[in-house]
């Protein structure tokens, strides 16, 4: 379809801007936050998320925007909206672990169009744009071909409300580990979705996420020939606060996983 260049252009352009920020200020003075028990925000975030509404404004003052820190509509807007998390992997940033990204998509009436996910610490640039493919640093990607769970290394993340329910987040955490070769806890949901778009990764499950976390990496691993849906197996909604992503050959596998252990 035609779109406005400008639009990957931007994203690019937010995600490195970010990228720079956060190496140069990582290991530094960092000023940490709680928005909750276990959830942190920090100065760094907070600085990037103004830096790239004010881009956004300044290059297209008609779009809405929707960012972790300083928010936005809840519901989809009509129209173009900006889906941004300013640094996804905000705990590991504050800890000096080096598992972090910036993540943005260009939603148009609820469906993202382009996306671009930036790991500065690998310098690792994961985009793609709706029917033109994914990419990590210009060269092409696409998702694996394990066709069975023993023979696949899974990935997921815990909530922020993990010590209310741990029964059944490590439950079902545990039901993928009797099934899998491996399944890894990284931190950053959008590397976690680029990584199954690489085929580094064969799949990806995790609930009660905000649509900056996914809306980028869904849209890259779609291009890069994966399946994503909700954890239910419904169409995929960046405001779902669910997500499945898989190489498209181990979904119904994931999906049998998840029924059978909520089910029992």
């Amino acid at each position: 379809m035609s779109r406005d260049p400008r639009f990957l252009t931007t994203a690019i352009e937010a995600v490195a801007r970010a990228g720079d920020v956060m190496m140069s200020r990582s290991g530094g003075d960092v000023r940490i936050d709680k928005k909750g028990t276990i959830d942190l925000v920090t100065d760094v975030d907070m600085a990037i998320e103004r830096e790239f509404r004010a881009l956004v404004a300044g290059r297209f003052p008609d779009h809405d925007v929707l960012a972790e820190e300083l928010g936005g509509r809840g519901e989809v807007p009509p129209g173009p909206c900006w889906v941004f998390d300013p640094i996804d992997g905000t705990t590991n940033f504050a800890h000096g672990l080096p598992i972090f990204c910036s993540s943005v998509a260009l939603e148009i009436d609820g469906v993202a169009e382009v996306a671009a996910v930036y790991d500065p610490t690998r310098k690792e640039l994961f985009t793609a744009e709706r029917g033109g493919g994914a990419f990590l640093n210009g060269q092409p990607i696409r998702v694996s071909s394990a066709r069975d769970l023993v023979d696949a290394m899974l990935v997921t993340g815990f909530p922020y409300d993990v010590h209310e329910r741990v029964d059944e987040i490590v439950g079902l955490f545990g039901a993928f580990v009797g099934r899998a070769r491996a399944v890894r806890r990284l931190g950053s949901a959008a590397i976690d979705l680029c990584y199954v778009a690489a085929g580094r990764l064969d799949a990806f499950w995790e609930s009660d996420l905000k649509a900056w976390d996914i809306a980028g990496g869904s849209l890259i691993v779609q291009e890069a020939g994966g399946r994503v849906t909700d954890m239910a197996g419904g169409g995929f909604r960046s405001r779902a606060s669910s997500v499945l992503a898989s190489n498209g050959l181990l979904h119904g596998s994931m999906l049998k996983v998840i029924d059978d252990f909520r089910g029992r």
